[in-house]
């Protein structure tokens, strides 16, 4: 058996999006000695690839049949995670502290504050690990603040904040421009970040290289360690010997049969098209997003998931070689294609920096949540270009085609993607032996291995 050093619990929210960066943090630490154990709740075990480096152990939800989707709404959920979670993952870290493998710390999505709390009744590290840009917490943490208002006035806009570029209404995270929309959610997030301060570490799935002006205008204010991006090693540093993939998939990926169609294309000649697991596009968008592709007269593979019986029976019908409709795929190995050579993407925080990571130049179509001002820096970073709404909140597929064609053959083609191959390259570096993430990561596991006995004192003085 191996003689760990110390023994990091990394717990999860049970969505897809928070998964696989928290996961693959888990990677990151057994990598580098400790013992890394992934909590997630019952309802999900199943959906992790049993050959990974790290341990899985299921605590419970209270949903532990269907999950999420067996309670009666998101504020019922959470308040059931809270309860049933605080006394499970309890339950699980006093099963290890009976074992030759005590926990020293708690790593917890920033989703679920409660954690915390765990962590000080054991007297143990406690750190949270924000799964959105260091832009975007830096909201949170204004509102907290009383530095910015919830929601901000339309007459205040643009909205000027140090280390941000100007922005637009349209440009704000839904939570803050529309906060009355996902209530249950913000709350949590606001608790958070109201007690940002007592946890040992504050991790951010960034990198310096990628927000520095963000880093520097809010440094000293608040404690973030940037860690990221937490992308697969295959696909920057190679650190992690056959990390080729995050090791937990909520659905059947089609890879095989979207690599042999791959294959038979030309380089940097298709589009690639996937809006993420959770996001939920109208009818009327779906189809405008159709014919959008069609008039642009380019390859496409569209990840569709349950939106396939949605499209225009006659779209689906005119396919032939030139389109491929999947329900999920391995996103990564896609991209990572010498044939892809555009990405049409919702915008969440996990597909921007694999955006980047794989060097590939990105057409935005955000929906909610940070999307939005992700969207925003996608066009800042000047790695792609945001797809604009009409009246009704749709982008027409006359938008959509200019947008393909700017990023595909347009007169800035070329700065865009020097620009996408840029940060991929400190992306690279991040990540690398010695980079910026990897130090932050380094000095984080010496001081768990270093001040194993800290927390246990620190436990006897609360």
């Amino acid at each position: 058996m191996q003689n760990y050093k110390g023994h990091v619990v990394v717990l999860t929210y049970p969505a897809q999006g928070h998964i696989s960066p928290l996961l693959q943090f888990a990677k990151r630490l057994a990598n580098k000695g400790l013992k890394a154990t992934l909590a997630t709740t019952y309802y999900t075990v199943k959906s992790f690839d049993a050959t990974t480096v790290v341990g899985i152990e299921p605590i419970s939800d209270g949903f532990d049949e269907g999950g999420f989707k067996q309670a009666t709404n998101v504020q019922a959920y959470l308040e059931s995670f809270r309860s049933v979670g605080s006394r499970t993952l309890a339950e699980l870290v006093q099963k290890f502290n009976d074992s030759a493998s005590p926990v020293n710390c708690i790593v917890y999505d920033s989703l679920l504050p409660w954690a915390l709390d765990v962590a000080r009744q054991f007297g143990i590290y406690g750190a949270v690990f924000l799964t959105t840009s260091a832009s975007v917490c830096s909201f949170f943490w204004r509102i907290e603040h009383g530095s910015l208002a919830l929601p901000p006035k339309q007459e205040n806009m643009p909205l000027l904040l140090p280390g941000l570029p100007p922005l637009g209404f349209s440009d704000l995270p839904s939570f803050i421009a529309k906060p009355e929309s996902q209530t249950a959610y913000l709350h949590v997030i606001l608790e958070q970040f109201s007690r940002l301060n007592e946890n040992d570490w504050v991790f951010s799935n960034s990198f310096e290289e990628l927000e520095s002006e963000l880093v520097e205008a809010m440094l000293g204010l608040w404690p973030l360690m940037m860690v990221g991006p937490m992308v697969p090693s295959a696909y920057l540093d190679q650190q992690i010997h056959g990390d080729t993939g995050y090791g937990a998939s909520f659905w059947t990926q089609n890879s095989d049969k979207c690599i042999k169609w791959l294959e038979k294309k030309q380089p940097k000649s298709v589009i690639y098209l996937s809006f993420g697991s959770m996001a939920d596009i109208v009818a009327k968008q779906l189809e405008e997003i159709a014919w959008g592709l069609k008039a642009s007269n380019k390859q496409f593979l569209w990840v569709t998931k349950e939106s396939q019986n949605k499209l225009p029976i006659e779209f689906v019908n005119s396919l032939g070689e030139e389109g491929l409709l999947v329900e999920w795929c391995n996103q990564l190995e896609v991209l990572a294609h010498q044939a892809v050579g555009c990405f049409v993407t919702h915008c969440g925080w996990n597909s921007t920096l694999e955006g980047l990571s794989l060097g590939v130049p990105m057409v935005s179509i955000p929906q909610w949540s940070d999307q939005p001002t992700n969207a925003k820096f996608v066009e800042e970073w000047r790695v792609g270009v945001r797809a604009k709404k009409d009246g009704e909140g749709i982008v027409t597929r006359e938008e959509l085609k200019v947008c393909i064609e700017e990023i595909m053959v347009g007169e800035n083609s070329e700065e865009i993607r020097r620009n996408a191959n840029k940060y991929r390259e400190l992306a690279k570096r991040a990540v690398g032996l010695g980079g910026s993430s990897d130090k932050n990561i380094s000095q984080f596991v010496m001081k768990v291995i270093k001040d194993k006995e800290k927390g246990k004192s620190k436990g006897q003085q609360a």
